[in-house]
C-alpha cells in the first residue's frame, strides 16, 4: 500500500518513534478510505492502534514539524526574492527532506511538552476537507501577498499545499489580516480572488453559537457562566433540600421558567417563575472554578454534587437558548437492597457468577441504576472478591465490605470508558461494572471482558430483552456480527429488563421486570440469527427463571399493586394482561 498511496506524515511519524509498525499504518490507512475518514490519527485511536496520550505526543510532535517546516519553506522564499538572477526551481520538499523529517521527529519527540486531554478532543470533530496535518497557521497565506512579484515557485505552490484554509472559511479573516506584508490595501485583498469561500466569512457570527479558538488552539464555545455568591449557594441548598424532604427523584432549575420537582414520574411545579440570572448562578453555585470553565468551554456537563446532610446528586448542567438549566437527581447515601427496591429474591441468584456477562436494561429513569447498585451491593456483602466500576459520574459510593471496590469516573479518574476497561484487564478484577455500555468500542471490551474469565455488570438503554440482543450485535459492522453472535451466545447469562410501574394507590412506584436467561437453546437462537423466536421461548421458560415484562404486569394487576388500565398501556400484547378483566 505504502507504493500505491504515499504515507501520511502522522503515519510516518508513528512508524519513525515505534508507535506502530508499517503494517499497522495500512491497516489504519485501509480503514481511513474505506469509512471516508481523512483524520488518519483519529483512525488510529478509534482502532484501538494508539491511546489518548500517545496520539496526543504524535499531534505535538507533528505540530512542531509542520511549524519548522513553514518557516524553513518561508526562508527559502524570502531568499530567492532576494537574489534577482537565481533560477526558478521547482520545491521537492517531500523528497529532499524526508530524512530531515525523521531526524526532527525524534528530537521533537523528546523535547515537546505533553498535551492534555482537553488539546486533543478536536479529534473528535469533522476535519477540514482533506487536511491530515493540524489546522494552519494564519502565516500561511503570506507567500500569495506581493502583487508586484512574477509567480515563483516559492510562492505559486502555496495555496495547494495547505488545502484547509480554503475549507475553513470562518477562520481566513484572521488569516488574512496577518498575511500581507505591510504595504498597501491591495494585498489583502488577493487572497478573496483565490479562495472562494472566502466571502462567507465577512459576516460576523453570533458569539452564542460560533466557534471561538482558544490560546490552545482548539474550538471553544467560550459561554459565560456568573459567579455565585454565598447567599445563591444558600438557596441552592435549600432547594435540593426541599426535593429530597419531597422524595422527589429530580429537581429542575430552569432559565426564566418553574422550578419543578418529578414525583412518582410527575413533574410538579413547586415555584412558578425564577429570574433567568438567578437561575443561572443557582446553577454555578453547584460546579467548582474547574466545573465552570468546562461548562463555559463545551456548552454541557455530567458531574456529581455532594451537600453533607442533604444528599448526593447527579447532575447536568446545560446551556439552552434562555440560559443555563441543570437537572439533580437524588442518590441514596448507601447501596440500596434487593427488598428496599421491591425486586425479586431469585435476581440474588445472578450475581453467582464468575465468568460473563449479566445486562441491566430499560428506558431512562426505570431504575436500572438502582438495580444495579443492588446487585453489586449483593456481591460486597457476600463474596470475597475484586469490584471494578467504570462510571460517568459515580453515583451511588460502594464502601468496601467483603470485596475489594475500586469506583473511577469516567473523564475524570480515566479519560473514557474504553480507557479504563483496556486497563481493567491488567487490575486483577474479578467483577467489573460499566455505567453504561455507550458504544461499539465498550460493548466490544466488555464482551473480550466477560470472555476472558471476569464477570460483568452492565446497563443498556433498550426497551426489552430481546432488543438488547439485537442491539449488542447490531452495534458491530455486518462482517463481524456472525463472530459477535457466536461470542454473544456463550458469554451473555442473562438480561434483566424493568420498568417503574405507578402504583394503583398513586403513592408510589413499584418495578415491573422482563427475565432472560441465557441456556443452550437461547444461545442457539442468538448464534442462528432466530432472535425473533426468543419471545416465544421467554413466554413458556418459567421453569428456567424466564417471563415476560407482560406476564410480570398481569401478575401485579393480580395482586392488586397496580391497574389494569396501566398494564395494558404498556403491554406490547395487551392480550396476556388476563387479569382483572
Amino acid at each position: 500500500m505504502g507504493q500505491d498511496k504515499p504515507i501520511p506524515l502522522v503515519g510516518r511519524l508513528a512508524i519513525q518513534l515505534k508507535m506502530l509498525t508499517t503494517q499497522e499504518v495500512s491497516r489504519a490507512m485501509a480503514e481511513s478510505e474505506s469509512t471516508g475518514n481523512p483524520r488518519l490519527a483519529q483512525v488510529m485511536l478509534q482502532m484501538g492502534m494508539l491511546d489518548r496520550d500517545q496520539v496526543a505526543k504524535l499531534q505535538q510532535v507533528q505540530k512542531d514539524l509542520v511549524e519548522k517546516q513553514r518557516a524553513r519553506t518561508a526562508g527559502d522564499a524570502v531568499e530567492t526574492a532576494a537574489s534577482p538572477t537565481a533560477a526558478p526551481q521547482p520545491l521537492a520538499v517531500p523528497q529532499r527532506r524526508a530524512n530531515d523529517v525523521h531526524r526532527a521527529a525524534e528530537h521533537a519527540a523528546k523535547s515537546a511538552a505533553p498535551m492534555t486531554s482537553r488539546d486533543i478532543d478536536d479529534l473528535y470533530e469533522a476535519p477540514p476537507s482533506g487536511a491530515e496535518n493540524p489546522r494552519p497557521l494564519p502565516k500561511t497565506t503570506a507567500p500569495a501577498a506581493p502583487p508586484s512579484a512574477v509567480a515563483t515557485p516559492s510562492s505559486t505552490p502555496r495555496p495547494a499545499a495547505t488545502p484547509s484554509v480554503a475549507a475553513a472559511p470562518a477562520r481566513t479573516a484572521s488569516a488574512q489580516s496577518a498575511a500581507p506584508p505591510p504595504a498597501s490595501p491591495a494585498p489583502a485583498a488577493a487572497p478573496t480572488s483565490k479562495q472562494a469561500p472566502a466571502p462567507a466569512a465577512v459576516p460576523a457570527p453570533t458569539p452564542a453559537v460560533s466557534p471561538i479558538v482558544t490560546a490552545h488552539g482548539k474550538p471553544s464555545l467560550e459561554l459565560k457562566v456568573p459567579e455565585p455568591s454565598t447567599a445563591d449557594r444558600q438557596r441552592l441548598e435549600a432547594i435540593l433540600g426541599a426535593g429530597v424532604e419531597a422524595k422527589a427523584s429530580d429537581v429542575h432549575l430552569h432559565a426564566g421558567g418553574a422550578l419543578k420537582q418529578r414525583r412518582i414520574g410527575e413533574l410538579v411545579v413547586v415555584e412558578e417563575q425564577i429570574e433567568p440570572a438567578l437561575v443561572e448562578r443557582l446553577v454555578a453555585a453547584s460546579l467548582s472554578a474547574e466545573q465552570r470553565a468546562l461548562l463555559a468551554h463545551e456548552g454541557e456537563l455530567d458531574y456529581c454534587f455532594d451537600l453533607p446532610g442533604i444528599g448526593r446528586f447527579r447532575a447536568n448542567a446545560y446551556r439552552q437558548q434562555r440560559g443555563l438549566d441543570a437537572v439533580f437527581r437524588s442518590i441514596p447515601d448507601r447501596p440500596p437492597t434487593l427488598e428496599e427496591l421491591g425486586l425479586p429474591e431469585e435476581l440474588k441468584k445472578y450475581t453467582d457468577y464468575h465468568q460473563g456477562m449479566v445486562l441491566i436494561t430499560g428506558p431512562a429513569g426505570c431504575g436500572k441504576s438502582a438495580t444495579l447498585a443492588a446487585l453489586v451491593n449483593h456481591i460486597n456483602e457476600n463474596r470475597d472478591d475484586h469490584i471494578l466500576t467504570v462510571e460517568d459520574p459515580i453515583e451511588i459510593v460502594h464502601p468496601s465490605k467483603r470485596c475489594l471496590v475500586n469506583q473511577r469516573h469516567a473523564g475524570h479518574h480515566t479519560k473514557s470508558f474504553s480507557r479504563a476497561l483496556r486497563a481493567a484487564l491488567r487490575e486483577d478484577p474479578d467483577i467489573i461494572v460499566i455505567g453504561e455500555l455507550r458504544d461499539l468500542e465498550t460493548i466490544s471490551l466488555a464482551m473480550t471482558a466477560a470472555e476472558t474469565g471476569h464477570f460483568v455488570l452492565a446497563t443498556l438503554h433498550t426497551a426489552n430483552a430481546v432488543r438488547t440482543v439485537n442491539r449488542m450485535i447490531g452495534a458491530f459492522p455486518s462482517n463481524e456480527q456472525d463472530q459477535v453472535r457466536a461470542m454473544l451466545s456463550e458469554s451473555l447469562r442473562a438480561v434483566i429488563s424493568q420498568r417503574l410501574v405507578p402504583t394503583s394507590d398513586g403513592q408510589g412506584r413499584v418495578p415491573a421486570l422482563e427475565m432472560l436467561v441465557i441456556n443452550r437453546a437461547i444461545g442457539n437462537l442468538i448464534r442462528d440469527q432466530k432472535t425473533i423466536q426468543i419471545r416465544s421461548s421467554m413466554q413458556t421458560g418459567k421453569a428456567h427463571g424466564m417471563y415476560l415484562l407482560e406476564q410480570s404486569l398481569n401478575d401485579l394487576v393480580a395482586k392488586g399493586r397496580i391497574t389494569r388500565e396501566v398494564a395494558l398501556s404498556l403491554a406490547e400484547e395487551q392480550k396476556l394482561i388476563t387479569a382483572g378483566a
